[in-house]
């Protein structure tokens, strides 16, 4: 296994455009969450925003990237045929997937944390001109504030988790294009879906069992009481939607020619 994830380190860290995409991750994410941020208000006392969720905006489209990074780790090779060169080094190949997830989850969660803390930044520094201050019941955000430190935690993970996901998917279908359409779909389907199914309790259970609706709930810090789902189970939904895309992909990627 350690040689497995040291060729796997290898291939990801000499990709010419996997650092470009990495740093895309951060870039945009932290981008859009300056961006709502600067143009968020909260012009009166309890307006109820919740600012540290206003701040990690940038989630949303930053996992788009994270999505083709962690689709191209394998959709690559399939598209070269370096898989078959891969798999002669290496004939296991359950072990040359958890070797490709292991290293995706390390190098995902360096750039989700970077992601995260840069987009939290840019809320501490500009929510306040904006309303989100001492005078309308906001302090400033805060690790030290448990429910911004979940928050904070949870994307990190979150991106991890939808990295996993979208490995889990392109290992399945051996398609890059078509894996990143079907990671793209489950996450942003199940949100029109919501606000085109008219009954309430529908509605909840789609945002119950929906990835990115379910996932993105550890981000919230006021209102928990009216959320559909609660933040940590919320990651919990997320997590095992990651376990089967890697499960199927796995069982398929170990019983059919590559």
């Amino acid at each position: 296994m350690k040689r497995a994830v040291h060729a796997e380190w290898t291939k990801l860290r000499t990709e010419g455009g996997t650092g470009r995409l990495m740093l895309g991750v951060i870039a945009t994410t932290a981008a859009v969450s300056a961006g709502v941020a600067s143009t968020s208000r909260c012009p009166a006392l309890d307006c109820g925003g919740d600012a540290t969720r206003l701040s990690l905006t940038g989630i949303m489209v930053g996992q788009v990237v994270v999505a083709i990074v962690a689709v191209l780790v394998i959709g690559n090779e399939y598209n070269t045929g370096m898989i078959r060169t891969t798999l002669t080094a290496m004939p296991r190949r359950i072990t040359v997937l958890a070797a490709k997830a292991t290293v995706l989850t390390g190098v995902m969660l360096v750039a989700g944390t970077i992601s995260v803390l840069a987009s939290l930044l840019s809320g501490r520094i500009l929510l306040p001109d904006n309303g989100f201050n001492t005078e309308h019941g906001y302090a400033a955000l805060s690790l030290t504030d448990g429910p911004t430190l979940r928050a904070a935690l949870g994307s990190v993970l979150y991106l991890a988790l939808i990295a996993l996901l979208s490995l889990g998917a392109a290992t399945a279908v051996r398609n890059s294009a078509t894996a990143i359409g079907i990671v793209l779909a489950l996450l942003f389907v199940f949100p029109i879906l919501t606000r085109v199914v008219t009954n309430e309790d529908w509605q909840r259970h789609l945002e119950q069992i929906a990835p990115m609706p379910a996932g993105l709930a550890v981000q919230s810090t006021v209102g928990l009481s009216a959320l559909p789902i609660g933040p940590w189970q919320g990651l919990g939904v997320l997590a095992l939607w990651a376990a089967v895309a890697l499960v199927s992909g796995g069982l398929l990627f170990r019983s059919r020619d590559a």
